[in-house]
């Protein structure tokens, strides 16, 4: 059902690094830098609303898979394989990593298997880990011993953890993970909203900390201003140039997921109509962008009132923002609040470990093993039985390349932006494939090779973040459309079979006419009539956002705006009176 997909995705993405991302990314560059991350909405609703039937009716396993419906070449068959690796391996363990990473911070303080294990169970496994010789502790000023018994602390919470997600993803398949995911979401909303009625209260209630936050940062230590901390449009915000501003805007599409590609596909093509893949992104959007960011706003700026930072031109100074979220749980919870929390932070680890090892798994068993090594080499079909081992072998494969990544890491965001990088320059071809019938499998095949390339020399070579997006994804996209046009289309009987399957919206010229005569111009009708819907969903959105945030946290309104009750008023009724709107236009025609 679409609530169901939906709120899967949703608890797939809460995750447990990303309260401790977003508490150090405000600390560092405001409320406004959440942006970056708010922007993926629009991706999520074109998700939805344009793309959601055809991601259906492709009748696919993975997105991988796709490949070959669409191109129907010999390098469509180069292509599945090179994604599977690049996103089932690559992209999908860094984003492990990077959730290992945070779950190492949040159990370190209240998981002590040192203390409750027998010295006979916890000392082997102790002697393992110093073995291996890679610490899992951030912690400073530890000696040598206390380093390496946390270290094993924390690798039995990640182990243990890991092993009951492993155990129902690997036997139960998507059906468990999307019926676990509705439960462990519900948890962790409930556990979040009570952490952020305790910091509330903590710092004296939500004046306070808007007061609070304008007094620390009114000190001549301070990079930024209190009212640049708590600002929500650019006007106020800190740091703000015409490249942040260009990357802010074109996140959702420079991006791996920008056409729904990976588990969020997985999810829409699980649905049981296309009416309820809509559903699954429009509940996916509000309780990921709206709900979840208006229970950690208050939480991150309340936090920075309660435990005021030392020194804010620290190099560790993001690192140790993150975390205070953990920080914040063991001192400002009571008993039995602070047990709810904890699992709260380990049902939303689950939640997005299950879906990541299922979604690897996928590729390498029916992209990698059952068409290449079974279909293509050995000519034979594989059994049931084999997909199924297969996929378990997948999983821990998945697992320890992700715990070896993860060891390396030294603070949340920097994985975030090398993962943005690795996806930047390929958002705006996986789109393209759905809605121009130029794009060819050599076209996406050299926007990988291209992103892979650049993405090395950019991160290493430039240090502003924005420019080096921009140049990733304009790069790529240009190699990209010089390929397709210099090599010249697919095949036309390959692409008029994929559009009697799929009906893709969007620039299909004259294999749309070949179908059915004048149905060119409907499907660009219908593509523009859809962005519109999506446009408009977006826009009721993000001005509900805004409203209630500013509300919450007291953020300046835009400077031609004469008070913020106006601002708050006006964002809300926008918001409010454009439901039905978005709803008629992007339901209207699927009410079965």
């Amino acid at each position: 059902k679409g609530w169901q997909a939906g709120l899967s995705m949703a608890a797939t993405q809460f995750a447990s690094d990303t309260p401790l991302l977003v508490t150090g990314l405000i600390a560092t560059s405001g409320v406004f830098a959440l942006w970056q991350m708010w922007i993926y909405a629009l991706a999520f609703l074109l998700m939805g609303f344009v793309l959601a039937p055809s991601w259906r009716r492709s009748g696919v396993l993975t997105d991988a898979e796709l490949t070959e419906t669409r191109y129907g070449s010999k390098s469509a068959t180069v292509l599945r394989g090179i994604k599977a690796i690049y996103f089932g391996t690559i992209f999908n363990c860094t984003v492990l990593a990077w959730v290992f990473f945070a779950a190492t911070k949040i159990a370190e303080p209240f998981l002590l298997w040192n203390v409750w294990l027998p010295e006979t169970i916890f000392e082997p496994i102790h002697s393992l880990v110093q073995s291996v010789g890679v610490p899992m502790t951030l912690a400073d000023h530890l000696s040598a011993q206390e380093v390496w018994i946390r270290s094993t602390s924390n690798f039995i919470s990640i182990f243990m953890i890991v092993m009951v997600t492993f155990l129902y993803s690997t036997t139960g398949g998507l059906r468990a993970v999307v019926k676990t995911d509705i439960a462990q979401l519900f948890i962790m909303l409930g556990a979040t909203a009570l952490y952020a009625g305790y910091v509330i209260k903590e710092a004296g209630g939500l004046s306070a900390i808007t007061d609070g936050v304008q007094e620390l940062f009114s000190s001549p230590a301070s990079l930024i201003s209190g009212d640049q901390v708590l600002a929500m449009t650019p006007d106020q915000a800190s740091g703000v140039t015409g490249p942040l501003l260009a990357v802010f805007a074109l996140q959702w599409l420079i991006q791996l997921n920008s056409d729904g590609t990976g588990f969020l596909a997985q999810r829409t093509m699980a649905c049981r109509s296309d009416r309820d893949a809509k559903m699954a992104s429009v509940v996916f959007t509000f309780t990921q962008i709206l709900l979840r960011s208006l229970l950690w706003l208050p939480i991150a700026l309340g936090l920075l009132v309660i435990f005021p930072p030392q020194n804010m031109q620290s190099e560790m100074f993001q690192a140790l923002r993150e975390a205070t979220f953990v920080r914040g749980m063991d001192e400002l919870l009571p008993p039995g609040v602070k047990g709810i929390m904890l699992t709260g932070m380990l049902a939303a680890l689950a939640s997005t470990v299950d879906t990541h090892l299922n979604w690897g798994s996928s590729y390498w068993t029916n992209d990698i093993y059952k068409r290449i090594v079974c279909e293509i080499w050995l000519k034979k079909e594989p059994s049931q039985k084999s997909l199924v081992w297969v996929a378990r072998g997948a999983n821990l494969l998945v697992l320890i390349i992700a715990m070896m990544i993860g060891t390396q890491l030294t603070s949340i965001n920097a994985a975030w932006q090398i993962s943005l990088l690795l996806g930047a320059g390929v958002g705006i071809v996986l789109i393209m494939r759905w809605v121009w019938w130029r794009m060819t499998s050599w076209g996406e095949i050299s926007a990988i090779a291209a992103s892979m390339i650049l993405s090395p020399i950019v991160f290493f070579g430039i240090e502003d973040q924005a420019f080096r997006l921009l140049l990733v994804a304009g790069g790529s996209t240009l190699v990209s459309l010089l390929v397709v046009l210099i090599g010249g289309p697919e095949k036309e009987e390959g692409l008029i079979n994929f559009y009697r399957k799929v009906r893709p919206p969007g620039f299909w010229g004259k294999i749309a006419d070949k179908v059915q005569p004048g149905l060119a111009a409907s499907a660009r009708k219908e593509l523009w009539q859809k962005l519109t819907t999506m446009v408009i969903c977006g826009v009721s959105l993000f001005s509900l956002l805004v409203g209630f945030g500013s509300w919450l946290i007291g953020s300046p309104p835009p400077q031609w705006v004469p008070s913020s009750a106006l601002w708050i008023g006006f964002c809300l009724l926008v918001g409010v009176v454009l439901i039905p709107v978005w709803w008629k236009m992007g339901f209207k025609d699927s009410e079965g």
